[in-house]
């Protein structure tokens, strides 16, 4: 079957879902691109796909035929894609793992998704989004991850709530500040064994009721005339740390 028209009841759902509330209505989200196709395929998450008319595909889920014109009106993309995939959102595991990353406001869908590739790369098990930080469903952080957002458990919760239940379980907190601080290069393999990582807002940085709550203190240290990084570089440096053994 084709779709022609941008009445139809199923455009009209796909056009809702470029929107927050609407993702978190009807628990699904968009993905444009063959690249993310295939990724949100590989983990289980697509539902169906929206193919431009006289295109093809070897995935295996419902397909239904639209206009280019459609397309580039679902599309958040300049130059949108053949194929647009109408995928679920993930289930939420119980466990959290010894190895975390929290983030206090993160609100560049940029550096979300760098952040999230970088998680991955360097063996997060779980990544804990603060209140007011940007939805990891926006369709900007999808393609910042390049698909890692599908192969990482991401939730989101209150930062103080989830902090005082990772001391219960003898998680060390980590924040980053130079003073009283420790260089990341002088932490120990044990240090690294289990964690979890504060990262904070691209301009005001972690929140100080949140800071209050850390165990110990942790810095890059820079060059003196660089007086700091962006989040998502900052973030990346860190993990890579943690994940290395001496």
């Amino acid at each position: 079957m084709l779709i022609t028209s941008l009445e139809n009841e199923k455009i009209k759902k796909c056009m809702k879902l470029k929107e927050k509330k609407y993702r978190d209505l009807y628990q699904e989200f968009l993905v444009e691109g063959e690249h993310l196709v295939i990724e949100a395929y590989r983990s289980g998450l697509l539902e169906e796909i929206l193919l431009e008319e006289d295109s093809v595909t070897v995935l295996d889920v419902p397909i239904t035929s639209v206009t280019k014109e459609i397309l580039a009106k679902i599309s958040t993309l300049d130059t949108p894609s053949y194929i647009v995939g109408i995928c679920k959102k993930k289930e939420e595991k119980q466990e959290l793992g010894n190895k975390l990353l929290l983030l206090d406001r993160i609100q560049d869908p940029g550096n979300l998704g760098t952040i999230i590739r970088s998680s991955k790369a360097f063996g997060v098990d779980t990544i804990i989004l603060g209140d007011e930080t940007v939805d990891f469903y926006n369709p900007k952080v999808i393609r910042a991850t390049q698909g890692m957002a599908f192969h990482i458990q991401i939730i989101s919760r209150n930062l103080k709530e989830v902090i005082l239940e990772l001391k219960q379980k003898d998680i060390p907190i980590y924040g980053t500040r130079v003073e009283y601080g420790e260089d990341i290069r002088t932490l120990t393999n044990r240090d690294k064994e289990k964690y979890a990582l504060i990262m904070g807002n691209e301009g005001r940085g972690v929140s100080e009721d949140i800071l209050d709550l850390c165990d110990k203190f942790i810095y890059i240290e820079l060059d003196k005339d660089v007086e700091s990084l962006n989040v998502s570089i900052a973030t990346s440096i860190l993990l890579y740390e943690l994940n290395r053994r001496d």
